[in-house]
């Protein structure tokens, strides 16, 4: 494998198996999230996500599966010697009353004879500066709030803004279930020029499930409609190219639209499109600092697909 694709891809999916279109049950997403643990894959994989609401179903569906002394027989070959499952919660109702569940699972999970787990990201959603202020007084310094900017019919600069200086990170939706879901690659661009401006790090989620840009079906049911979705590779390579590369939101836009594989040229000394190219201790940098990672329903898929083209 190429030093350029593990920088790249390192930690990048976060597992959304709880949300459309794979709507998996509590106890089939852990599970898929335990095996992707312990998979060849494991380096791809980030945080599970989960609503805050739902944080007692998950202790109850996954502490066996968790590391600790108390893992079953089917897992304590892996559970003891790997690290704490990382959580990042959807804040779905009150701040203030999802932000106690949080501590009461943190609390109940410290302890290795429970199953080693820790929220330690919340993601919500902030269509107005008064949001964004009130939550970060609610919210402890120990999580990381990734607040979703609106994107789509909407300039995300002011909002982003407002969070350059604070321990906090944006969130862009970058699809769904419907065609109007998507955000063009103009609006996209738009979003990343807006965080490198105001260095503010930023995670993706949705529609993310295959590496180059193409159309697909949106759902996985039979005769699902079908629309164009942007590829997690477009995605991250853009948002590395204005970190490190000093690409402006037109150019971020070409690489984002771009659905030809072979137009992205990973070398171990970096990642090459055309005239733009991001040296793997840059892209090292954006990934780390920058560009976070995406939220996925799907494990397999985007693994799948960045098989297919080479690059596992």
């Amino acid at each position: 494998m190429l030093q350029s694709v593990r920088t790249l891809m390192a930690g990048l999916i976060d597992y959304a198996g709880l949300f459309p279109p794979a709507g998996l049950s509590m106890q089939a997403a852990c599970e898929a999230y335990a095996r992707a643990r312990i998979g060849e894959h494991a380096w791809v994989l980030g945080r599970f996500i989960c609503p805050a609401s739902r944080l007692a179903e998950l202790s109850r569906a996954a502490a066996v599966m968790m590391p600790g002394t108390h893992a079953t027989s089917g897992y304590r070959e892996h559970a003891d010697v790997l690290e704490p499952w990382r959580v990042s919660a959807i804040i779905d109702g009150e701040v203030a009353a999802d932000i106690a569940r949080i501590g009461e699972f943190n609390q109940r999970h410290c302890a290795e004879d429970r199953g080693l787990a820790t929220v330690d990201a919340v993601e919500l959603k902030a269509g107005a500066a008064a949001q964004i202020e009130a939550a970060l007084e609610i919210i402890p310094d120990d999580l990381l709030p990734f607040f979703e900017v609106p994107v789509i019919g909407a300039d995300p600069r002011g909002l982003v803004a407002l969070l350059a200086g604070s321990a906090a990170a944006a969130k862009i939706r970058t699809g769904g279930v419907t065609a109007g879901a998507f955000p063009t690659p103009e609006q996209v661009a738009a979003f990343l020029a807006a965080c490198a401006a105001a260095d503010v790090p930023f995670k993706a989620t949705a529609g993310l499930h295959h590496p180059v840009r193409a159309e697909h079906p949106l759902t996985y049911e039979p005769d699902a409609p079908r629309g164009i979705m942007h590829g997690f590779l477009n995605m991250f390579l853009a948002a590395a190219f204005v970190r490190c590369a000093g690409a402006d939101a037109p150019k971020a836009a070409g690489v984002l639209s771009c659905t030809d594989p072979a137009q992205f040229h990973f070398t171990e000394e970096g990642v090459r499109f055309g005239g733009l190219f991001a040296e793997d201790l840059r892209l090292a940098e954006a990934r780390e600092a920058f560009a976070l990672s995406c939220g996925s329903c799907s494990f397999d898929e985007p693994i799948e697909g960045a098989r297919g083209l080479g690059l596992l």
